[in-house]
C-alpha cells in the first residue's frame, strides 16, 4: 500500500532535481520497484552515496519496493559521469571484496524483511556473466544509436579530454540492467545523483525500444558546498561510513563542522526528523546561531544511524576534550585512535624507555629534545605561573614524571598556555 507522495516529501527535503513526466502517477497509482546502482569502487560507501541512499528509504517508508544494485559487472569498467580521466580498472578480488563491504553497510539502512516491500539486493554481474559480447552487440547495442549515446552529457564532457570505448560503453551497460530489473523484477523506477540522468533515461529508452515498455526516472541534486565545491569531502579525502576508514569521532566532527548556510538542506537530505522538528530547530538555530544546534542535530542523528549510539556517545565524549567541562576523564576514556585523531597535528615528542628511566624531574621532561620548553629554566618559570597542564590536570615544581598517568599506557598530553598542545609519547622498550 502506497503510504504517502514521495515526490512531495522529496520536494520539501530538497531531494528532487529532475523525473520523466509520468512518474508521479505511477508512484501514485500501486506499489513500484524502483532501484539505485552503487558500484563497488571502494570498500564502503561514503556521505556522497548516503544522499542517494536516502532516496531508498525514503522509497520505501512510502510505501513502495527498493532494490539496490551492486555493481559487480560495471564495476569492472568505471562510470564516466563526473570524472575528468579515466578510472583505474580493479581486479576481481578486490571488487568482489567491496561488493560485500557496500551489501553489508545498505542492509544497515533497508528493511528487508517487510512482507509487502522488502528490499532487495540484486548484483549486476549475475546477468552479465555469461553474456557474451557478440550477443550484447546483436540484442542490445543495435537499440541505442551513437549519436544518441553521444549525446549525454557524461560523454560530451569527456570528448575533449578523451573516453575510451570501455568507458562510453558503460552507459548501455547500466541501460540493460534497468531492462533486466524491468524484466524479471517488474522494476519501473531508477533513482540516482543529477549526474546521472543520462544513463538512468537511456534505461527508459532501451526498455521502451526492446520490450514496448513504459519506465520511469528520477534524480536527486548533487549535493555541493556553499563555495559550489563537492560536498562529501574533508582534508583527509573522502568521509566514509566504515568505521576504519573514517572514525565515528572524524565523522561526527565532519557534520558538527559544516557552515550555518548548508545545515539546513543537511538536516533535509541526511535525517529522518519530519518537517514539524526540522522547521523548529530551524528557528531555535537562528534565534542563537552560536549554539551550533542545526549542526548539532545532523551530528547526532548521522553518527548514530551509522554508527550506532554508543559510536555517537564515544565521539561525543571525544570532543569534550578539547571543548567540554568534564576534560579529565574524557581523556582518559578516549581510545589511542581518538586520542592521535583529537591531537592530530600538535607536535608529537617520543621519548624512548630508557630516556624515560633516566628523567629526574618535571623540567627535563618538558625541555627533552627541546619539544615543550627550550630549557629546564623556561619550564620552571612557566609552571611557577600556572601555565602548564598534564592530561588537564594543572602541575607544579614537585610534580614527579614517573607519577603521571599515562593516557594509554604511553601519552602524556601537555599543555603550555591557553592554546599550545604537545603529546609526548613513552615509546616502548
Amino acid at each position: 500500500m502506497v503510504k504517502h507522495n514521495l515526490i512531495e516529501e522529496l520536494k520539501w527535503r530538497g531531494m528532487l532535481q529532475d523525473f520523466t513526466p509520468q512518474t508521479e502517477a505511477q508512484l501514485q497509482k500501486e506499489v513500484t520497484t524502483a532501484y539505485i546502482g552503487f558500484d563497488p569502487t571502494a570498500a564502503s560507501l561514503h556521505i556522497g552515496n548516503l544522499a542517494t541512499v536516502m532516496l531508498l528509504v525514503h522509497l520505501q517508508r512510502a510505501g513502495h519496493k527498493p532494490i539496490a544494485l551492486v555493481g559487480g559487472a560495471t564495476g569492472m569498467i568505471g562510470d564516466p559521469s563526473g570524472k575528468s580521466q579515466e578510472r583505474n580498472l580493479l581486479d576481481e578480488a578486490q571488487l568482489r571484496h567491496n561488493q560485500n563491504c557496500i551489501e553489508a553497510q545498505l542492509r544497515r539502512f533497508l528493511d528487508f524483511d517487510s512482507a509487502e516491500n522488502a528490499a532487495e539486493i540484486v548484483n549486476n554481474y549475475d546477468w552479465m556473466k555469461e553474456f557474451s559480447f557478440l550477443r550484447f552487440l546483436r540484442e542490445v547495442g543495435k537499440h541505442l544509436t551513437v549519436n544518441y549515446m553521444m549525446a549525454k552529457d557524461s560523454v560530451k564532457k569527456r570528448l575533449e579530454t578523451g573516453i575510451s570505448f570501455t568507458e562510453f560503453s558503460y552507459q548501455l551497460l547500466q541501460a540493460y540492467d534497468f531492462y533486466h530489473l524491468h524484466q524479471h523484477k517488474n522494476v519501473k523506477l531508477q533513482m540516482g545523483g543529477s549526474d546521472q540522468w543520462g544513463n538512468i533515461t537511456s534505461g527508459t529508452e532501451l526498455i521502451r525500444r526492446m520490450s514496448g515498455g513504459e519506465a520511469h526516472a528520477l534524480t536527486c541534486p548533487l549535493l555541493t558546498k556553499s563555495d559550489g565545491s563537492k560536498f562529501g569531502k574533508s582534508e583527509g579525502g573522502n568521509i566514509w561510513l566504515d568505521a576504519d576508514m573514517t572514525s565515528p569521532y572524524k565523522f561526527y566532527q565532519f557534520w558538527l563542522n559544516t557552515a550555518d548556510d548548508e545545515a539546513p538542506r543537511l538536516l533535509r537530505v541526511f535525517t529522518l526528523l519530519p518537517r514539524e522538528e526540522i522547521e523548529r530547530i530551524e528557528a531555535e538555530h537562528a534565534e542563537a546561531p552560536h549554539l551550533r544546534l542545526m549542526q548539532k542535530t545532523v551530528a547526532e542523528e548521522v553518527t548514530t544511524m551509522i554508527h550506532g549510539e554508543a559510536a555517537l556517545a564515544q565521539a561525543k565524549e571525544a570532543t569534550e576534550i578539547l571543548f567540554g567541562k568534564n576534560v579529565t576523564q574524557a581523556l582518559k576514556n578516549a581510545d589511542e585512535r581518538t586520542l592521535l585523531e583529537v591531537f592530530e597535528g600538535v607536535p608529537h615528542i617520543k621519548i624512548t624507555a630508557t630516556e624515560w628511566n633516566a628523567l629526574d624531574d618535571i623540567f627535563s621532561l618538558l625541555s627533552h629534545q627541546e619539544g615543550v620548553f627550550k630549557s629546564k629554566g623556561e619550564a620552571r618559570r612557566m609552571i611557577k605561573s600556572g601555565g602548564v597542564s598534564i592530561n588537564k590536570e594543572k602541575i607544579s615544581e614537585n610534580t614527579a614524571p614517573h607519577d603521571l598517568e599515562l593516557l594509554q599506557n604511553k601519552y602524556l598530553l601537555v599543555q603550555r598556555g591557553k592554546k599550545n598542545y604537545f603529546l609526548i609519547e613513552k615509546q616502548i622498550a
